[in-house]
């Protein structure tokens, strides 16, 4: 204490250096607090600095997105994924992905069986500068090797396969082969005459693998093919029996073309057909020829149409007929059969 100071001013000497220690603190406290306050804001800058950031990576992003849309615009827009396989043809390594959105987007064994023919049999069948059509075409392996093998080929299937496809062609054959695979999509039946009309398209091959697997569609399969064959043209098939249907198309098949059964791998075999002159009287089928006048002729002149029938045979109550298309002269003047 000091003893120039009376007890009262001591006392109040002690509040104010209380006071001004209190002061002090107070003004620690709102330095601690502004610093806090601080590294908050710097906190905040630092993640209004990420967010800016990824906001300029967004910019960027939409700059290079119409390259990234123009380098993979040949990948397919949707399908199911359903796994990848890889094979080896003609020295090059394929790789197919296969898709669940229908039978036609899985490879199944005469696509494989018609790879390895056409692979080991160049000399017989050379495609190089050849111009190749593959009807169901599914994922498209077989247009691939066709590709590799030097031909010009266009892979048709139905539109929804379609994505997939042409993911698959261009994969595995852009910058090996000279030649660019199409994909296009065809729905067999009548309308194909108006999609591909014969005074553009002509085909040295149509190829066709498994194409013949629990549909209802046999009698416009048949009738692409034979729009297709034309003179000059050779069809090739491969087919696995399934089902009797398989067994019925087969006979329609060798009574609509020339045939020969190729090679048989298992239980797959592969057909070459060629067409048959339009003189021949089992050339096309009469069915056939029924449907293409029925279709076009009014429905009174339908009902006249007969046959020329000859009786077969009879088994107890069952009687076989063979019948043959009875066309007049005025009906086909006025009506085509084409």
């Amino acid at each position: 204490m000091d003893p120039l100071c009376t007890p009262h001013q001591e006392e109040e000497k002690t509040v104010i250096m209380k006071e001004e220690k209190e002061t002090e603190d107070e003004k620690k406290d709102d330095e601690n607090d502004d610093d806090e306050e601080e590294d908050e804001d710097e906190e905040d800058d630092s993640e209004t600095t990420v967010i800016d950031g990824e906001e300029e990576l967004d910019d960027k992003s939409k700059e290079t997105e119409p390259q990234q849309q123009k380098e993979q615009a040949w990948a397919p827009t949707t399908y199911s994924k359903f796994g990848k396989e890889v094979f080896c043809y003609v020295g090059e390594e394929i790789s197919i992905f296969e898709a669940l959105d229908s039978y036609g987007a899985v490879i199944w064994p005469a696509a494989l069986a018609l790879c390895h023919y056409l692979e080991t049999n160049v000399e017989q069948l050379n495609l190089v500068d050849k111009a190749v059509l593959e009807l169901g075409a599914g994922p498209g392996l077989v247009s691939i090797v066709a590709t590799l093998l030097g031909a010009w080929v266009t892979a048709t299937d139905l539109p929804e396969i379609i994505g997939n496809l042409r993911a698959n062609l261009l994969r595995n054959t852009r910058g090996r082969w000279r030649n660019t695979p199409q994909a296009a999509a065809l729905s067999w039946g009548p309308d194909v005459e108006r999609i591909y009309p014969r005074s553009v398209y002509r085909y040295d091959y149509v190829l066709a693998a498994d194409v013949v697997y629990h549909h209802d569609y046999l009698e416009e399969l048949l009738f692409t093919m034979r729009y297709f064959c034309r003179p000059g043209t050779t069809l090739i098939w491969a087919n696995k029996v399934r089902f009797p249907t398989d067994l019925v198309f087969t006979e329609d098949f060798k009574n609509t073309f020339n045939t020969t059964l190729l090679a048989e791998m298992g239980e797959v075999k592969i057909f070459m057909a060629t067409c048959r002159d339009r003189g021949s009287p089992s050339t096309p089928p009469c069915w056939l020829r029924w449907e293409r006048l029925r279709s076009s002729w009014p429905h009174a002149e339908r009902q006249r149409i007969t046959f020329n029938t000859t009786l077969l045979a009879e088994m107890g109550e069952v009687k076989i007929f063979m019948a043959t298309c009875r066309e007049t002269e005025d009906h086909l003047q006025h009506h085509p059969a084409g």
